[in-house]
C-alpha cells in the first residue's frame, strides 16, 4: 500500500523541511515490513482564486486528483475526530487489510476543504481543536505515520 500527504502549498527548505524529511524516511524503512510500499508528499501552491468558496473548490478538485483511483482519502480538520496513536496506526491497518492501494492524507489550504473533498474523504482526522501552520501539520502528520508504522511491525518507538 502507498500513502501519500497530499498538501495545499509548498514547503520550503529549512528546518521544518528537514524534520518532515527525517520523519518520512523513517516511515518508508520500517514500512516494508508491514506493507506499505511507498511514502510520500505532493505538494501545490494555493489557489489564486478570488473568493474563499472558489478556493477551496479548486484546491479539493486538486487534491481528490492527486490521489490515485480507489484511494482512500482522509481530510485533516479541525473538526474531525482526534484519535490515539493506536487508532491511527488502526486506520492504516485497515487500508492493509482491505487491500487499499493508497491512503491519501490531504492537508487543505488555509481556507479549510472544500466541500467535494470533505465528501470524498472516508474519514476526517483532527490534531487537535488548535490551528497548525501547514508546515507543523505535515511535520505532525509525518510523525504519526511513522508512529502508526512502528505500532504495526511492533518496533519499540511508540511506548504506551
Amino acid at each position: 500500500m502507498k500513502i501519500t500527504i497530499a498538501a495545499i502549498g509548498r514547503m520550503k527548505s529549512g528546518p521544518e523541511a528537514d524534520l518532515l524529511d527525517t520523519y518520512l524516511a523513517r516511515a518508508r524503512q520500517q514500512g516494508r515490513a508491514a506493507g506499505i510500499t511507498a511514502v510520500s508528499v505532493v505538494d501545490t501552491p494555493e489557489s489564486r482564486k478570488a473568493t474563499a468558496n472558489a478556493r477551496k473548490d479548486e484546491e479539493a478538485r486538486w487534491l481528490i486528483d492527486t490521489a490515485g483511483d480507489g484511494a482512500c482519502l482522509i481530510a485533516l480538520d479541525e473538526r474531525g475526530k482526534t484519535m490515539s496513536s493506536d487508532e491511527f496506526a488502526s486506520l492504516i491497518r485497515a487500508g492493509l487489510d482491505g487491500g487499499t492501494a493508497e491512503v491519501a492524507f490531504c492537508i487543505g489550504g488555509p481556507d479549510g476543504h472544500g466541500q467535494a473533498l470533505r465528501d470524498a474523504a472516508r474519514h476526517t482526522v483532527s490534531f487537535g481543536r488548535m490551528t497548525w501552520p501547514h508546515k507543523l501539520a505535515r511535520v505532525l502528520l509525518a510523525e504519526q505515520i511513522y508512529r502508526a508504522v512502528t505500532i504495526l511491525v511492533n518496533h519499540p518507538y511508540h511506548r504506551e
